[in-house]
């Protein structure tokens, strides 16, 4: 049996990407140089919320495209059951280019070392800032941290965020901290 208790609703999911959008034009200005990646899966659809927020506050389209990690991954090769990757969809070259690497959740830090890991294989970017919704801050293994977060949690190991998307065919979005009794 699992506790559930919601961290953001449809509402502050909302209110969280217009806050979190609001900072990148103050750090990217035009956007000119700048391009975002989601991380798939769900980091994909997170994405996409951005990218749309950005346009309506801006009307910059900032290229966006698809980071799958899986192959990346340090531990890869240790379930019994083969991986099966998502799309990698990246149609532009971020040599020198700002990159937005974007997440739903921050947990261990390994997926976005695996990020970067694979960002490479698309040039070597002038930087590269991560954009999380949630930030569990104490379970970090990796020397990884975002630059834009839309809530910061303090979180045990045996908890865990379940993010749902309407895109995932959900109802709404929302955000979960589950607890196992």
């Amino acid at each position: 049996m699992a506790n559930k208790k919601i961290l953001l609703n449809s509402d502050l999911i909302k209110l969280t990407i217009q806050r979190l959008c609001h900072q990148l034009v103050e750090n990217h200005k035009d956007f000119s140089n700048s391009v975002i990646l989601g991380l798939q899966p769900r980091g994909v659809f997170f994405a996409e919320k951005v990218k749309a927020t950005l346009k309506a506050i801006t009307n910059i389209d900032v290229p966006l495209g698809y980071l799958d990690v899986t192959f990346h991954r340090d531990d890869f090769r240790r379930g019994d059951e083969p991986l099966s990757a998502n799309k990698t969809e990246v149609d532009f070259i971020i040599e020198d280019k700002k990159v937005i690497l974007i997440d739903d959740v921050l947990y261990t830090g390994r997926t976005i070392r695996a990020a970067m890991d694979a960002m490479m294989a698309f040039g070597r970017p002038q930087s590269v800032e991560l954009l999380s919704m949630i930030d569990r801050k104490y379970t970090r293994e990796l020397p990884i941290e975002a630059k834009y977060i839309g809530r910061q949690i303090d979180s045990l190991q045996s908890q865990k965020v379940k993010v749902e998307w309407k895109e995932q065919g959900f109802k709404e979005d929302n955000i979960f901290l589950l607890t196992t009794k």
